[in-house]
């Protein structure tokens, strides 16, 4: 009989992740009788009655790897553990389907699981490892928060994305002589911002490892008015927060998930500046086109050598691990260990470039 992978993309989409289904099909198929088979919606395709799994094959993966998004689709909503069900009188409770998960991989003979995503899809592959399941992570968030790996697949396009809009708000703030602000992605870690921000020539880049004083970015734009400029570019991170304030967010329960959505640090930061500024401003919040869209060759080809590794991990039978990109090897670590958060430290070589380039970090 055919040996049999599964494979589940959970949490948020990103560039990469069809390159990576991709490469695990392209391995497999080097060796004797394997088959791999795709569950749809993350671990959804599983546990619905009747199950949607579907048939991943060369035919099925040809070309994928230049497009974004993901064949298999994904979820952030529905972990095993932690199933929503609505009750009768419309509120929502979770309950605990990893058995019921088990049992239905054991059913359709699943020897091995490829799980790919962030710090949550990863903990679910944690927990299931305990419980008995061959599972192998693969880290996937644009992000780029995961500490066991230098880089993550997606945060690349992220960041191309993120400076393709400096570069554009810039002409136009030159133009009118105003401040621009870009709010980016990246959740409580600031990468994206300050990598767009050094990559894109910011003079102010505000990130959530460094709470910021508003004072500081007001002095820093009127140095600029003073010197001549009369514009200037603010790259702010979702996640960013004055120094003994808060996160800018709300609340949402979405069909019985409850989580906190970051989000409108921009238009806060915007009336900040304005009762202290006499320049026009305006906001412009970058979203979801940081994670959409054909990956860079950057991410295409860590994706690939992710997928590639996870495949030999299986063959090694070395589960409970996590690949990994510790440069210049793709290795693997413990899973146990892949969740902790990869946030910017005061040392690291690219805040001092920021910081060495006169871009102001709001302290």
């Amino acid at each position: 009989m055919a040996k049999r992978i599964l494979v589940t993309t959970g949490g948020g989409d990103c560039p990469g992740l069809n390159a990576v289904i991709r490469a695990i099909v392209k391995r497999a198929g080097q060796e004797d009788n394997w088959e791999v088979l795709g569950s749809i919606d993350a671990f959804h395709g599983i546990l619905k009655e009747p199950m949607e799994i579907m048939q991943l094959d060369k035919k099925t993966v040809a070309g994928i790897h230049v497009r974004g998004g993901t064949i298999i689709g994904t979820t952030n909503k529905g972990s095993p553990f932690a199933w929503p069900i609505k009750k009768p009188d419309g509120s929502w409770e979770t309950v605990d389907r990893s058995d019921e998960l088990i049992q239905r991989l054991k059913s359709q003979e699943i020897e091995a699981v490829v799980n790919i995503g962030g710090d949550g899809s990863q903990d679910i592959s944690q927990r299931l490892f305990q419980k008995g399941v061959n599972i192998i992570g693969v880290p996937k968030t644009i992000d780029n928060d995961l500490s066991c790996t230098d880089f993550t697949f997606g945060f690349q396009t992220a960041v191309e994305v993120a400076t393709d809009a400096v570069d554009k708000l810039v002409t136009t703030a030159a133009s009118h002589n105003r401040v621009m602000i870009l709010e980016v992605m990246g959740r409580g870690a600031g990468w994206i911002a300050l990598s767009a921000a050094v990559a894109g020539g910011a003079e102010v880049v505000l990130i959530p490892e460094i709470p910021y004083d508003i004072e500081k970015v007001v002095a820093k734009i009127r140095s600029r008015i003073k010197n001549g400029k009369g514009f200037a570019i603010i790259v702010v991170a979702e996640g960013a927060k004055p120094a003994g304030g808060r996160e800018a967010a709300r609340e949402s329960d979405e069909a019985g998930y409850q989580n906190v959505r970051l989000g409108g640090i921009g238009f806060k930061l915007m009336e900040e500046l304005k009762a202290r500024l006499d320049i026009s401003m305006r906001v412009t919040v970058l979203g979801h086109l940081q994670r959409g869209g054909i990956p860079c060759a950057f991410d295409r080809i860590l994706a690939t050598q992710f997928g590639v590794k996870a495949v030999e991990l299986i063959k090694e039978e070395k589960f409970g691990r996590m690949v990994a990109y510790q440069h210049p090897d793709i290795v693997d670590v413990p899973l146990e260990k892949a969740t902790a958060y990869n946030l910017i430290n005061q040392d690291h070589y690219l805040l001092k470039t920021a910081r060495g380039h006169n871009i102001c970090l709001g302290d």
